[in-house]
């Protein structure tokens, strides 16, 4: 099996980070939905950890579903982008 199959697919993180650039508020059900995506977690960790996006997280209900946005106030300019997600820095989504 190669590594590209432990990671999430490129669509994923692209329109994981074009939601949160647009300032939608995202979770679990909305990525299924959107993009038939199961590794929003992941991605949310990693744009977190390893490219310091200011990502905050909301539980809501008796589920504790976790809903994620940028914090108000960020800097779209000091955004790093993943790879897949390169092309964002030339649209409308960093307006």
């Amino acid at each position: 099996m190669s590594q590209k199959n432990w990671y999430s697919s490129e669509t994923q993180v692209f329109w994981t980070c074009k939601a949160l650039m647009e300032r939608r508020t995202i979770s679990h059900k909305t990525e299924i939905r959107e993009v038939r995506g199961w590794r929003l977690g992941a991605i949310i960790h990693r744009l977190k950890t390893e490219y310091k996006w200011p990502i905050q997280t909301d539980y809501r209900g008796p589920e504790n579903v976790a809903y994620y946005s940028l914090r108000p106030g960020f800097d779209r300019a000091a955004l790093r982008l993943p790879r897949s997600a390169r092309a964002l820095a030339d649209t409308g989504a960093q307006e």
